[in-house]
């Protein structure tokens, strides 16, 4: 029953928030986005932390607390609860923090006007390299980085000669 829990409490946590490129979040669904053009300078791969949002340690604590008064009975009982809530805590902690750390990327770009800007995200499905054009998609203060897409010319009908590569 106790590595139920333990399993139930880890999926939960498991699945939280991304911050990969290729996840958009419901709130940004059907929003205008502002969209600038730039040039990749280089890319670097960083770990994301994992989050602490207190979920681990409250679902580790409840558990831990009950599977240590279920060990005794009488004055002990309270006790080893006790302790069981707090290892189960600290142990609920780490798994949530483990749990949500990402391998992401550090992208340095230059914009069209010349200012160089860096932003940090998660890995996706893209593989970015210096010399890439990408565009910065930047919706309620965050931003990611994808590749351009291929101009069409003005007039040139798309899937026409002129549009295919």
């Amino acid at each position: 029953m106790k590595n139920i829990l333990i399993a139930a409490a880890v999926v939960s946590l498991a699945a939280c928030a991304t911050s990969s490129p290729d996840v958009v979040q419901r709130g940004e669904a059907q929003r205008m986005s502002q969209v600038q053009d730039a040039t990749v300078l280089s890319v670097r791969s960083v770990t994301i932390d994992g989050s602490q949002s207190g979920t681990g340690a409250v679902t580790g604590g409840v558990l831990g607390g009950v599977a240590g008064s279920t060990r005794s009975s009488g004055r002990e009982q309270v006790a080893i609860g006790v302790i069981g809530a707090v290892a189960g805590a600290v142990i609920g902690n780490a798994v949530e923090r483990a749990s949500t750390k990402e391998d992401g990327v550090e992208i340095l770009i230059q914009l069209r006007n010349g200012e160089r800007r860096a932003i940090v995200q998660a890995k996706g499905n893209e593989t970015l390299i210096a010399g890439d054009q990408v565009v910065l998609v930047t919706t309620g203060g965050k931003t990611r980085v994808t590749r351009a897409p291929a101009v069409v010319p003005s007039g040139a009908p798309v899937g026409s000669p002129a549009t295919k590569g």
